[in-house]
């Protein structure tokens, strides 16, 4: 919900404050600015301090941002709420998933992909809700409600026991620093730093391809968006027995496969039913990747785990950033039917550095 919300009130809000769409540009990017802040803050506090403040704090800064949306009056108030959001968003996005690998003794991988279930139907949850009460309710009205529920949650943090702080008698700065240099976790980073863009590439450029390349109507073209992240939420859910009884590595490999001829059948299709089955099997293929990659880091970084966490998360974001701005020169100077090569490029550079990846990490994790 957090990380889709202000993509879907956003024609609200330019219509609320009457701004341009420069303006509109630069309220949008401080969500992922404060997710980056987020997701570097995190994994040093929970190895320090543990999980439960820290997830309860950024909970309620959550609740704050979302209320501040739907309540503010000022421009300055509504750029606050959106960073609040970005920023404990991106704590419990990064905090959960370590948080899950930490209390899994075996089988991380599976069990993170059941997390990443919860996200997707937070994806599709918010505009579904939003289309379904819009001809009733304001959307402030109906973002506020939704805040609220962000109570449930907090009162969940508030009574059940998590994992003690794993250094509590302080962080060892020294250890934490030199994960930079930890050739594992920049590698597995870097599969995540493709994942991540091929992601954001799909869920940004995917609609305006649909447009103007197979001339869509934009409502279809939305609503194609939905079955890519029903692709991926169904395999998550899949995924938490499958990885059970498979070996992590080889569901990597054939989930690529399927990415390919996901992007395929995308840059060839002719018609809109095509580029949706293309889009699903998108949605397929790019499911196991954060699960899978994140429970190696879970299993290899034990006693830093949240600095791990953060350091892995740090470059998937990048990525996302660099691949979704290199597809705008690239839409922008050839035409947006060139979006494609890019998910072609990505996919081959990824393939590449799992392999490399697989082999680095094979003695310190099973894989």
């Amino acid at each position: 919900v957090v990380l889709i919300s202000v993509g879907t009130i956003l024609p609200s809000i330019t219509a609320r404050f009457v701004i341009d769409e420069i303006t509109a540009g630069s309220l949008a990017t401080l969500l992922p600015f404060g997710i980056l802040v987020g997701s570097i803050v995190f994994g040093p506090v929970v190895d320090r301090y543990g999980y439960k403040n820290m997830l309860i704090i950024c909970s309620l800064l959550v609740l704050i941002g979302i209320e501040g949306i739907a309540y503010a009056k000022e421009f300055y108030v509504l750029q606050a709420a959106i960073f609040l959001i970005g920023f404990g968003g991106g704590v419990l996005n990064g905090g959960t998933n370590s948080l899950v690998a930490d209390i899994s003794d075996e089988g991380k991988g599976a069990k993170l992909s059941l997390l990443g279930v919860f996200f997707g139907i937070g994806a599709l949850g918010m505009p579904a809700l939003l289309g379904a009460l819009s001809n009733y309710y304001e959307y402030d009205s109906i973002l506020a409600g939704v805040g609220l529920f962000v109570l449930l949650p907090i009162l969940y943090f508030l009574f059940i026991k998590f994992p003690e702080a794993k250094q509590p008698q302080g962080l060892p700065i020294k250890k934490g620093i030199g994960l930079i240099k930890e050739s594992s976790l920049l590698l597995l980073g870097l599969i995540l730093f493709f994942e991540s863009g091929l992601e954001g590439i799909v869920n940004n450029w995917t609609t305006t391809y649909l447009i103007n390349d197979l001339k869509t109507k934009p409502d279809n073209a939305l609503f194609a968006l939905s079955y890519f992240v029903i692709g991926m939420t169904v395999t998550r859910l899949l995924l938490g027995g499958l990885l059970r009884k498979l070996s992590s590595y080889k569901v990597l490999y054939v989930s690529i496969i399927i990415a390919f001829g996901g992007a395929i059948i995308l840059s060839i299709a002719s018609t809109y039913a095509i580029a949706v089955t293309g889009l699903v099997l998108l949605g397929i293929g790019f499911a196991a990747s954060f699960p899978v990659v994140l429970g190696y880091v879970g299993d290899i970084y034990k006693q830093l785990s949240g600095t791990a966490f953060s350091i892995a998360l740090v470059i998937a974001l990048t990525g996302n950033m660099i691949l979704n701005y290199t597809t705008g020169v690239i839409a922008q100077t050839f035409g947006i039917k060139y979006f494609t090569s890019v998910l072609f490029l990505s996919l081959i550079l990824m393939t590449v550095v799992l392999f490399f990846t697989l082999k680095n990490i094979s003695e310190k994790t099973k894989i």
